[in-house]
């Protein structure tokens, strides 16, 4: 392709194109195609400078301008979607994947490793299928403070990518570059510190590649000062205001925030079921609600047919309840072995009707490291898992896409067992408010607003991988969350946000908490007509009930 022509255009159209974007442009020799999704792009997202952020973050949109377009073109630019992150690769032979080859695909590929299982691509995929789209590097090694360094240095390059696109930010400036009295400028960046002055403003130690400085927020600015309360350590954001060298006045605080454009239908009417921490093993399980749960499944009660619609089920972790967890965990536990748990628990799987796929993450019990992102199941242990065919094993986090049909792109489902939870919810005043380990959609909302799971380095155990693994990269339809055993359903910028009940008794843990968990409580969500149903089957009568949820017009 001729660079120079796709530069003319641009400049016509009043756009900036990205060195990385034209790089790729320049691979294709489609010139027309190219301009037409350039000038669509700017159309529909208003922005005048594209780059790759801006086409994942619109991926729905654009996948759609890349199928309006003829066939034999779409064939052609197939590659370029692959570059851009819009579509995936799939390779014409089957082979196992190696440490040396997972961890390599992981560090060349923006979003992870994107595989159909964990094993194996396949030339064919399944409509409606599942595709996990995350995998774990594996590393023997040794961390060292400066793995910490780049960490968070890459995390911050990687978040201001996405700030810097936010309209609300102009006049943009490194911290370095303030100097004099500036006025009416905006700057991004790490908050290293936050104090509270005598008279009760606010004083942020914020920093960035090339520099730090003190930002204040004015106790008297209520609006920014609530934001400014309920901002976390070693979060990314955009702030703006005036200044000098000393010290920066924010009037404004801008978060990277998550929200997709509109909610998506599936063209067939399919559902998918959320469960997680069934603590298979423990004395406390709930294993006669669970049977329960499986007889509806598979139909027994002939007098509710919508079971027939299930396709999918997730299990977010602590699927099982492990073994040496927390001190004298033994007497807890009915099955004292961890390959027993596993291999029992896929026993009790394996009575569900065989065309519902299951998609099973990990969590703090289930004999994988504490530190995220976590691994796929321990196959010395979990093997009985994998030797099913109908279950898909991820790591956690995970993006994980179901559904998929030649002209619908599927549902892309992201999957956190919730670890860091606690910390924002005893940490974060508005949520301390709120009491939010009983409401914990809240802090999944709050997160999503953070665009992380975990912003804050004290917040969770965590490995320093080059790329972040729990950076919210791709906004996801639905998140999907388990660890305080509460069930909880609610939107945020049209992203479905489901937390998940437990099916597990109350420990003396929770009890001395406060945290009162729910019970045997199941959200169906129909990905046709996007209605929520919540299965209950804790008290072993018929129950469940239809709840409709919208957001607020704060979006929250």
């Amino acid at each position: 392709m001729d660079t120079k022509q796709i530069l003319k255009f641009c400049l016509e159209k009043g756009l900036l194109v990205d060195k990385d974007v034209l790089n790729l442009f320049n691979e294709t020799s489609d010139t027309e195609s190219v301009k037409l999704i350039i000038e669509k792009i700017k159309n529909c997202t208003k922005q005048n400078v594209i780059t790759k952020n801006v086409f994942y973050d619109n991926k729905e949109k654009v996948n759609e301008f890349f199928y309006e377009l003829p066939q034999k073109n779409q064939k052609e630019l197939e590659n370029l979607k692959i570059k851009l992150g819009l579509s995936i690769e799939i390779s014409r032979e089957k082979h196992l994947l190696g440490e040396s080859e997972t961890e390599q695909a992981f560090e060349n590929e923006p979003m992870g490793i994107q595989i159909k299982n964990l094993k194996e691509f396949s030339e064919d995929i399944e409509e409606g299928g599942v595709k996990v789209l995350s995998s774990v590097p594996i590393s023997n090694k040794k961390i060292e403070v400066q793995d910490f360094v780049t960490y968070f240095r890459n995390r911050f390059i990687e978040m201001k990518g996405f700030l810097q696109n936010h309209s609300e930010l102009d006049n943009l400036v490194s911290i370095s570059k303030i100097f004099g009295s500036r006025q009416k400028i905006s700057i991004i960046g790490m908050i290293a510190d936050k104090s509270v002055t005598k008279n009760k403003n606010i004083i942020f130690e914020v920093e960035d590649t090339t520099g730090r400085i003190k930002v204040l927020i004015n106790k008297n600015k209520k609006e920014i000062y609530e934001k400014a309360e309920n901002a976390a350590l070693d979060s990314v954001v955009g702030f703006k205001g005036s200044g000098n060298e000393e010290i920066f006045f924010a009037d404004d605080i801008i978060y990277p925030d998550s929200s997709l454009p509109e909610r998506k239908n599936s063209p067939k009417e399919e559902c998918v079921l959320f469960i997680g921490d069934l603590h298979f093993g423990s004395k406390r399980f709930m294993k006669e609600n669970f049977l329960k749960f499986i007889d509806y499944l598979n139909g027994k009660f002939q007098e509710d047919t919508e079971y027939k619609k299930i396709k999918y089920l997730f299990l977010v972790g602590d699927v099982v309840t492990g073994v040496g967890n927390y001190p004298n965990q033994e007497k807890d536990l009915e099955i004292i072995d961890l390959e027993e748990q596993f291999l029992e628990l896929s026993q009790l799987l394996g009575k569900i009707r065989k065309d519902i796929k299951i998609i099973i993450s990990p969590g703090n019990h289930d004999g994988v490291r504490l530190m995220e992102p976590q691994p796929f199941l321990d196959e010395k242990y979990s093997w009985p898992l994998y030797e099913m065919e109908n279950v898909f094993i991820t790591p956690n986090p995970c993006y994980v896409n179901i559904g998929e049909r030649p002209t619908f792109l599927g549902f892309t489902v992201l999957t956190y067992h919730g670890f860091s939870y606690p910390y924002y919810a005893n940490n974060i005043p508005s949520l301390i408010q709120k009491r939010a380990m009983n409401c914990p959609e809240e802090i999944m909302k709050y997160l999503l607003k953070n665009r992380h799971l975990a912003p804050t380095h004290a917040s969770t155990q965590y490995y320093p991988l080059e790329k972040d693994g729990l950076f919210i990269r791709e906004i996801p339809d639905i998140f999907v969350s388990a660890h305080t055993h509460k069930c909880g359903v609610a939107y945020y910028n049209n992203i479905l946000v489901v937390s998940i009940s437990c099916w597990e008794e109350m420990t003396p843990y929770q009890e001395k908490f406060g945290n009162i968990p729910d019970h045997c409580k199941v959200p169906m969500f129909n990905l046709k007509t996007r209605k929520v149903k919540i299965l209950d089957f804790e008290d072993l009568g018929e129950g469940s009930k239809e709840i409709n949820i919208e957001e607020k017009k704060n979006g929250n």
